[in-house]
């Protein structure tokens, strides 16, 4: 069992780091490519002071200085570092996937897709909708906060998700439905001022682009793995069946 969630993990981890990193490459780095821009513009030319500006420059300086200690060059070693960080997420994510199928098999292949969907839901969209992805140069609250908000998020929607699939009575899913909503109604936690330096149109793109590519992530990666886990079990099984004749 250990053995095919490891081998189903890895092989789908792979290929669904280098479909993201592709992606990416091709949709969000230009993006934040642009955001750079805006944020090395406004290092390189302070604002006229006024009133109250003084502590704006110093805010966002700290905040560039806490995101931003240290990152690649751009090209390849920019590539091959997204790459890297892609491919211990998306392994982690697919062990967790094979780990549910081996308490509930998918029976197709396609029933990974509905895990997909979700892991997008419960780690990508519920998120989001607190605490959208931000290009450089944007302000934000508190990052403890912020991932502790996230990690309770994510938490109480894979919990409300599993609630409203499989609990029988419909006072399980009232509950499912309040465990969704209440890191919503308690709030994401958010910086006294907002602002960020990249235009408003280029935050929307960034936001679209962002969660489109994660869903196509998603939706591969449960795909893949269900097909995978399927093809090793079935494997295993012939395996045990030439055992047993044998």
């Amino acid at each position: 069992m250990f053995k095919r969630i490891l081998t189903t993990a890895c092989y789908t981890g792979a290929m669904a780091a280098l479909l993201l990193t592709l992606l990416q490459s091709a949709w969000i780095s230009p993006l934040i490519l642009q955001a750079e821009v805006y944020e090395s513009a406004q290092t390189a030319h302070e604002p006229v002071q006024g009133p109250g500006s003084h502590e704006h420059a110093a805010g966002a300086h700290a905040h560039e200085h806490d995101t931003q200690a240290w990152t690649p060059e751009n090209g390849w070693p920019r590539t091959l570092s997204t790459f890297g960080g892609n491919l211990v997420v998306a392994i982690g994510f697919a062990l967790l996937l094979s780990a549910v199928y081996n308490l509930r098999a998918p029976l197709r292949a396609w029933h990974g897709i509905l895990w997909g969907l979700a892991g997008y839901a419960t780690f990508c969209l519920a998120p989001a909708a607190g605490l959208p992805p931000e290009l450089p140069g944007t302000l934000a609250a508190d990052l403890g906060s912020r991932q502790d908000w996230w990690g309770a998020t994510a938490l109480a929607t894979a919990l409300g998700l599993a609630l409203l699939v499989f609990a029988r009575h419909w006072r399980w899913r009232v509950v499912a439905l309040l465990l969704i909503a209440a890191p919503h109604l308690y709030g994401a936690p958010q910086p006294a001022e907002h602002h960020a330096l990249a235009p408003d149109a280029l935050q929307a793109q960034f936001h679209v682009a962002s969660l489109m590519v994660n869903a196509v992530f998603w939706i591969v990666l449960g795909g893949m793995s269900a097909w995978l886990f399927r093809k090793e079990q079935s494997a295993a099984d012939q395996r045990a069946g030439l055992n047993a004749l044998t």
